[in-house]
Formats: C-alpha cells, sequence, structure tokens
C-alpha cells in the first residue's frame, strides 16, 4: 500500500479532490441520482429559490434525510444556484406616529394565534404599470391571511385586505394591527374599520423599516423567489400567480421562525 499523497501526485490529482470523489461515492451512483432528479424537482418548484440549506429541510420535510453538505454538492453537480436578496435601502428618522403609538416595539413573537397582525403593501409591475397589493400577517406563525389587489394603492386597498383577514379569522379581543405610516393606513376609512372590528392599531416610526420587519421579509421573499423579474404581462396572471404564491407560502413553504415548518402546520400543532 502506497500513501495517498504519493498515489495522488502520480495520477495528477489533488488530495481534496481526491477525498471528495470518496464522499461521492459513499452514495450509490443510482440513489445520487434519484436525490440529484428531486433536487432538480424541489429547485424548479420554488422558482429557483432555495439554497442548500432549505434544500436539505425540504427534503428531510418529505422524509429523505440528506444533510445540508450533500444538498449543496448535489445542487453544484446540477447546475444550480439559489437567487440572492438584495439589501434593503431605508432612512431612520425614528419619528412617532400621530394617529397611533408603536404599541409593538419589534416585538414580532406573539404568544398565540390572532394576537398580533401586521401589514403593508407592494408595487408589481404588470406591463407598463404598477399593480398594488396589500397583505395581511398573522405574527404567529407569518400566516397570510388576508390580501387584496388594486391599480390604486389608497385606503380602499388596505381596508379590502383586512376584511378578508376578518372573514377568515374572525377578530378576538386584544387583537393588534401593525403598520407603517402609510397615508392609506392613517386615513379615516382605515382607521373606521379597525374600530369597527375592535381592533387596536400600531405603528412604526417613521423611517424605522425594522419596525415592521416580518411583512418587509415577506415582500423580500416574495420578491425575490416568485415574482418573475421582467413583471406580469396582465393583471389577470399577476393575481392568479400571487394567489397561487400565497397558498405555497402557507401551506408548503418551510420557515426558519417557525422550526422549518409551514404557517398552516405550525398554527396546527400550536392548536
Amino acid at each position: 500500500m502506497y500513501p495517498t499523497a504519493i498515489l495522488c501526485n502520480v495520477f495528477g490529482v489533488s488530495r481534496s479532490g481526491f477525498y471528495e470523489w470518496c464522499s461521492r461515492r459513499s452514495v450509490p451512483d443510482s440513489k445520487r441520482e434519484v436525490l440529484k432528479a428531486k433536487v432538480v424537482e424541489l429547485h424548479a418548484e420554488s422558482r429557483e429559490s432555495l439554497g442548500a440549506r432549505m434544500m436539505s429541510e425540504y427534503l428531510k420535510a418529505q422524509q429523505i434525510t440528506v444533510g445540508r453538505h450533500l444538498a449543496g454538492k448535489l445542487m453544484m453537480e446540477a447546475n444550480l444556484a439559489s437567487k440572492q436578496r438584495r439589501p434593503h435601502p431605508f432612512r431612520s428618522r425614528g419619528v412617532e406616529a400621530f394617529i397611533a403609538p408603536n404599541r409593538l416595539e419589534r416585538n414580532f413573537q406573539p404568544a398565540a394565534i390572532n394576537q398580533v397582525w401586521c401589514g403593508d403593501v407592494t408595487s408589481l409591475l404588470v406591463g407598463k404599470r404598477w399593480f398594488h397589493l396589500a397583505v395581511v400577517i398573522d405574527l404567529f406563525a407569518r400566516r397570510v391571511v388576508g390580501w387584496a389587489f388594486s391599480l390604486i394603492n389608497d385606503a380602499h386597498l388596505v381596508t379590502k385586505a383586512l376584511k378578508m383577514a376578518v372573514e377568515v379569522r374572525g377578530t378576538p379581543t386584544g387583537l393588534i394591527f401593525h403598520s407603517d405610516q402609510g397615508c392609506q393606513y392613517s386615513s379615516r376609512k382605515f382607521q373606521a374599520a379597525l374600530e369597527q372590528h375592535g381592533i387596536v392599531q400600531s405603528m412604526s416610526r417613521r423611517g424605522q423599516c425594522w419596525d415592521n420587519a416580518p411583512t418587509e421579509r415577506f415582500f423580500g421573499t416574495l420578491k425575490s423567489e416568485w415574482v418573475p423579474g421582467e413583471g406580469y404581462p396582465t393583471i389577470e396572471k399577476a393575481k392568479a400567480d400571487m394567489t397561487q404564491f400565497f397558498m405555497r407560502y402557507n401551506l408548503i413553504r418551510l420557515h426558519s421562525y417557525n422550526n422549518y415548518l409551514s404557517p398552516i402546520a405550525m398554527e396546527q400543532r400550536a392548536a
């Protein structure tokens, strides 16, 4: 028997390359190809958003035990890469809202369902116009409980999203709704809707996007993982694709905050 270093030198390969080849051979080729095919399938379903860590968690959710290292190797072999989210620019002014104080104070971990909802609005490119999307998220498991679409970003849009959330979840006593200081949320129409359902309003400080971090994170996930870079050709396709994403996000997408359970699975576990 000759030392590994000498053999590698004779055959013109690096020792690290040899050991990497040995680790790959520890998984039978046929099994490895099946795993690789599953990795390709999951990566496509996620619209190329999964990295090695999340790929490993998705495989585990399907009773396929694969570590992060092997998941990364399989992705490299299949020439797969994860989309990366760009940093969110913001200005910090820290001014309290006149309409409502910041009751949440970045406490984004309510103890139960229907204690804290948060909302926000983002814009999607449809043809050559901007199409606006408002969402309502229950912070307990980060589940999207209400949404609405409109070509006009106004109080009617956010009130419509709130109405859907109320129809789906009801309004238990002491529920807090948190948002930024946008004119939609500070409007009389929206305040009247909150008052009608006995919901207490809370607002971020001006310029402090981290005061509403869960919705900022959600929109970052939506745009980096799902929305096409060129936007949508029609409003109908935008609505259909957004609804598909909400269904996937609530029912299938694993969330690190939920210990890699989907929002619905997290709520079911807590029930």
